[in-house]
């Protein structure tokens, strides 16, 4: 059990900026998970998270035990668009994280893979077994997983060399002046916003983002995109960067939208396969939400 006593100059601070602040060994969003658990009280009584100091309170967190440093097999449903003995392609639903992190240990893609696989690759560690490459939460479409270590390092070493090629759909705000177009700016955390990335600091790491006009609508574009990189969030910087933001991507400045998601697709994969070196490229359906939205345009 923790004790804490606050004071006059904790007065007006939030109950969980508090917590963090005075137990920085613990993330703020495990001292949430506690307070929404009943495992924090103040003057023995219960409170949210959004509770403001007085000042005067006794406080008094019992800790929990910290989340499984393993991924855990989870019946979900998972649609496989291709499979071999080395390699695994996945159509990712938007709105499905890819591994464990951030307070977030299940619903994952790699919780379904392990339930219905079993084994996978163990390169990148046992929170992220499998995985090679990912994909951003609210981003749909074929993304690859290893099953051996073996096959993680031979797809490993071609996406580092960039002989992977990555072909996503991108429904952007705004008409681009020209219809096709390359980005190469480096991208970098956003040292204000930590959430965000940005391509305005003239440093970072190396990106190339290339993209052609499919559709041009009233006031959005519908683009085809090729990355040859695959930093963080590097399609949506990129093109928010040379202001076209992805339509839902209100992070990067795009206007509130009825998708629900942000409109981008990873709509197909071209890599060499581990065993025997045949070109394997996959695809994946464009999902009904986002048909349906270019139907309505």
């Amino acid at each position: 059990m923790i004790h804490l006593e606050t004071s006059a100059d904790d007065s007006g601070h939030r109950l969980d900026l508090y917590l963090h602040q005075r137990l920085p060994e613990y993330s703020r969003a495990r001292l949430q998970e506690w307070i929404k658990s009943g495992r924090v009280r103040v003057n023995n009584a219960l409170a949210k998270s959004s509770y403001l100091l007085r000042g005067s309170e006794a406080i008094e967190i019992d800790p929990a035990a910290p989340p499984p440093l393993h991924a855990q097999p989870e019946d979900l449903p998972v649609e496989i668009l291709y499979e071999d003995a080395d390699v695994i392609a996945v159509n990712k639903p938007a709105g499905m994280v890819v591994h464990s992190g951030a307070g977030r240990h299940s619903g994952t893609l790699v919780n379904a893979l392990l339930h219905r696989f079993q084994a996978l690759s163990k390169v990148a560690g046992d929170l992220r077994p499998g995985i090679v490459h990912r994909l951003d939460r609210l981003t749909s479409g074929v993304i690859l997983v290893a099953r051996t270590d073996a096959a993680h390092r031979h797809l490993s070493e071609q996406f580092s060399s960039r002989r992977v090629e990555k072909v996503y759909l991108a429904l952007v705000h705004g008409r681009t002046k020209t219809d096709r177009g390359r980005i190469s700016t480096p991208i970098a955390r956003d040292p204000v916003r930590r959430i965000r990335m940005t391509a305005k600091l003239d440093r970072g790491r190396s990106a190339i983002t290339e993209y052609q006009v499919l559709r041009r609508f009233d006031k959005l574009t519908l683009l085809e995109v090729r990355i040859g990189t695959g930093r963080t969030h590097q399609i949506r910087v990129h093109l928010a960067s040379i202001g076209h933001p992805v339509a839902g991507d209100k992070l990067y400045g795009a206007p509130a939208s009825t998708l629900g998601r942000y409109f981008l697709h990873a709509q197909r994969i071209k890599f060499t396969s581990p065993t025997s070196g045949q070109q394997i490229t996959v695809e994946a359906p464009v999902p009904p939400e986002l048909q349906q939205y270019l139907d309505d345009l």
